[in-house]
């Protein structure tokens, strides 16, 4: 079980903050924060059920983590291990995380892949969500895992999709030229883009696009800067 506690700054203030493996009773709380986070025109059949949140915490409460704040449930973050070939990137995400169920949860596998990760808008300004990311970085260490994947939704790309691929949308944002909600956001927390994958999810803005996107476990790098084989 995964248990960390540290202060957040809101408006000047320090704030106690909690990170925590989630539990059976949060299950009511983590559906709302998803209905907060994700509203129409996000299909709502995307939103968690209890079915799929009891498989978290059963399957891999490892990658089953909330943040409080004064008590107050803000946010979380979810996980499965996979086997990922990096030669063969394309996928979806239903296919990927089991349609959110993680049924199909390898704990042989060498990445840690994102399911969800949700912060309620109210405390977006606080920076839960870097912290929510970090935590399952702890994860990624404490495991022995290559790395830490998961596709991010590009929700800005629709403002574009007249003037710019997808492609050349991710290239932006990544450059700075363009802002993005998601992507602008995995960029400061440390990820790094693999590559655009259509149909990767269905998503209005994003067009159903995902920028795919990594961090690398540091303790796996060998001595001359190469990743040690698997």
């Amino acid at each position: 079980m995964y248990l960390k506690e540290f202060f957040v700054y809101d408006q000047g203030r320090p704030v106690k903050a909690v990170i925590r493996t989630y539990k059976e009773e949060d299950f009511t709380n983590l559906i709302q924060v998803q209905q907060e986070c994700f509203p129409p025109p996000f299909p709502s059949e995307l939103w968690w059920n209890e079915e799929q949140l009891r498989n978290h915490i059963t399957l891999f409460p490892e990658g089953a983590l909330c943040v409080e704040l004064n008590g107050e449930l803000a946010g979380s973050m979810t996980g499965l291990i996979v086997d990922f070939e990096t030669r063969h990137p394309q996928h979806t995400w239903e296919d990927i995380t089991d349609q959110g169920y993680i049924r199909n949860h390898n704990p042989k596998g060498n990445t840690l892949y994102v399911v969800d990760i949700s912060v309620r808008p109210r405390y977006r300004k606080l920076s839960l969500g870097q912290w929510l990311m970090f935590s399952m970085y702890e994860t990624v260490v404490h495991l022995g895992l290559e790395r830490l994947l998961g596709g991010g939704r590009m929700p800005g790309f629709h403002l574009k999709k007249d003037e710019l691929t997808a492609e050349q949308y991710a290239e932006a944002v990544i450059t700075g030229e363009l802002q993005d909600p998601v992507i602008s956001f995995l960029l400061r927390c440390g990820r790094t883009p693999v590559q655009v994958v259509p149909d990767y999810l269905e998503d209005e803005q994003s067009l159903n696009y995902g920028l795919l996107m990594e961090w690398k476990n540091p303790f796996l790098i060998s001595m001359n800067g190469k990743e040690n084989e698997a």
